[in-house]
C-alpha cells in the first residue's frame, strides 16, 4: 500500500463513515431503529453526568446549536431525555435523561464498547498512544 500524506483526511472521513454504519446496524439489532448515533451519543454523554447544558452537550458532541436542539426534539419526543429551563437564566437550558432513556444506558455503553474493540483489534497498546498522539496533534493544527 502507498503511503500519501493527502489522503489522510479522507481516511479519516471514511473511518468516521465506517463508524456510524457499524453504531446503526448495532443500535437496529439493540431496538433502538428510530435512532441515529448521534442520539445514542448523547444517551451515552448524558449517562455520564446527572444533567448538564444544552451548551456543555454541544461542545461534547461536536455539533451546531441547531442539530443539537433537533436531535435533544426527537429524544424528548420518545420520552427518553427531559429538559428544563434554568430559574435564574431563562436562556440556559438543563438536559437529562428520563428513568425511560436510563434503561438505554447500558446498551449505549456496550455499542461504544464494542465499536472501540472493533476499531482497534491488532493495535498494541503504544499503537493506540502514538495514534491518539498523532489525531491529537492534526486536531489542534485545524
Amino acid at each position: 500500500m502507498q503511503h500519501n500524506t493527502s489522503t489522510v483526511l479522507s481516511l479519516i472521513s471514511k473511518i468516521h463513515s465506517k463508524s456510524q454504519d457499524f453504531l446503526q446496524k448495532e443500535m437496529r439489532e439493540s431496538g433502538l431503529p428510530e435512532l441515529v448515533s448521534s442520539h445514542g451519543f448523547i444517551i451515552y454523554t448524558l449517562s455520564q453526568a446527572e444533567c448538564m447544558t444544552m451548551c456543555e452537550l454541544t461542545q461534547i458532541i461536536n455539533r451546531d446549536k441547531s442539530t443539537t436542539t433537533a436531535l435533544i426534539k426527537k429524544l424528548e419526543e420518545l420520552e427518553l431525555v427531559q429538559t428544563k429551563r434554568c430559574v435564574h437564566d431563562s436562556r440556559k437550558k438543563y438536559v437529562s435523561l428520563t428513568e425511560k432513556g436510563k434503561e438505554y444506558t447500558e446498551t449505549t455503553k456496550k455499542l461504544s464498547k464494542e465499536l472501540i474493540e472493533t476499531a482497534y483489534e491488532g493495535f498494541s497498546e503504544e499503537e493506540k498512544a502514538n495514534l491518539l498522539s498523532l489525531l491529537e496533534k492534526l486536531s489542534g493544527n485545524l
